[in-house]
């Protein structure tokens, strides 16, 4: 038996510190996390999807009482951007979440699994990794890509059975 280890990278800001299109993409998922349904859980979260366009693309949670049935925020913005704009390449996504105050939690909440391999499918579709900012009150996680969140990732060479 061989006991290995996955290291990942990112870089750690205090909001303040951030460049402004990333403070913009942070701020953009803040609004977006006051427009989530979340009547369920009242976990309430924003996304801001910065795409090679320039455009940029808001997403909140939405549930449903058939908690399957709701979607995060993150998969709204992704879903929306390769919808709408299937020719340009997503650069960045911002994920935050807000208190039923309305102000940035103190922790840094990452996308959950499904979320993080809907940004591995975009990733490999444009061949151009993604940065993500998972911004809280006091800092501000940046990854430079999804691989980072989602170091084995199943990708579409998985499906290759022709071995």
């Amino acid at each position: 038996m061989k006991e290995r280890e996955i290291l990942i990278r990112f870089k750690e800001f205090k909001p303040e510190e951030l460049n402004p299109t990333d403070k913009n993409l942070v701020d953009i998922a803040v609004e977006s996390a006051g427009n989530a349904y979340a009547p369920y859980s009242h976990f309430r979260v924003g996304a801001a999807v910065l795409l090679s366009n320039g455009t940029v693309v808001r997403g909140s949670n939405q549930e449903n009482a058939a908690y399957p049935s709701g979607l995060c925020a993150e998969r709204v913005a992704m879903f929306y951007a390769n919808a709408n704009y299937p020719d340009s390449s997503v650069e960045a996504i911002a994920v935050v979440v807000i208190n039923p105050q309305g102000h940035v939690i103190d922790e840094n909440i990452s996308p959950c699994g499904s979320c993080r391999q809907v940004m591995a499918e975009t990733e490999m579709r444009f061949k151009k990794p993604i940065r993500v900012l998972l911004a809280s009150s006091a800092s501000v996680l940046v990854f430079n890509s999804i691989e980072d969140l989602l170091p084995l990732s199943f990708n579409q060479g998985d499906l290759d059975m022709s071995e």
